[in-house]
């Protein structure tokens, strides 16, 4: 038996223009919105929640405000149906799952952590028998590359991938690292559905696993 996951990330508010691909489970790894409104939280779910994939899952972004500021609420307007993950783990179709909105400091947005010691306890928070982990943004080195060629991803989380092991990571955070790599047997997906210019410019990503 399989299980075609669909992924994107980073959609911005632009997710009304998004061609989603059939799929059993559909993630999206954060930055719903451009800088947390309830009402644009809102707009999403009720899209989010329109797509016809049986399982819906979803974490939030460094944009997404409201879910720092006021979990509850934020919580409150996402739909039954959909499971929304902030450091905490679920299972779908048998694949265990784990979903983190944290990413490493920059300037003053949402979730943000330190690198080294603050940020790694979220880490060492992975169980280690994860299938599937969910973050918002990608670990050192790994499609992780801004637009003047700099690694921005998080050193501590690839730490945390070589000791878990995922079968796949899906992320997104940095627009420019759209795409799939393949390492250490693990999928790496940074699914981020726009441009550094902000543009809708790609297609969601569908990884294929085996259950």
């Amino acid at each position: 038996m399989k299980a075609r996951i669909v992924a994107i990330s980073d959609t911005h508010e632009q997710h009304g223009q998004i061609r989603v691909p059939e799929g059993d489970i559909l993630v999206c790894a954060g930055d719903i919105t451009i800088n947390g409104k309830p009402a644009a939280v809102a707009e999403f779910n009720a899209w989010f929640a329109a797509q016809p994939h049986r399982h819906k899952l979803l974490i939030a972004g460094n944009h997404d405000f409201l879910f720092e500021k006021d979990s509850d609420y934020a919580r409150s307007l996402i739909s039954s149906g959909i499971i929304y993950l902030e450091n905490s783990a679920c299972e779908i179709m048998g694949l265990k799952f784990w979903g983190s909105p944290v990413t490493p400091w920059f300037f003053d947005w949402a979730f943000n952590k330190q690198r080294g010691v603050e940020i790694r306890r979220f880490w060492d928070e992975i169980p280690s028998d994860t299938d599937v982990l969910v973050t918002h943004g990608p670990p050192f080195g790994i499609l992780d590359q801004n637009a003047r060629g700099e690694n921005t991803g998080c050193e501590e989380l690839r730490y945390a991938l070589e000791r878990v092991k995922p079968r796949l990571h899906i992320f997104g955070h940095i627009h420019e690292g759209y795409g799939i790599a393949e390492q250490d047997e693990m999928t790496l997906v940074n699914a981020c559905q726009l441009d550094y210019k902000y543009r809708l410019v790609n297609e969601p990503l569908v990884v294929t696993l085996e259950i």
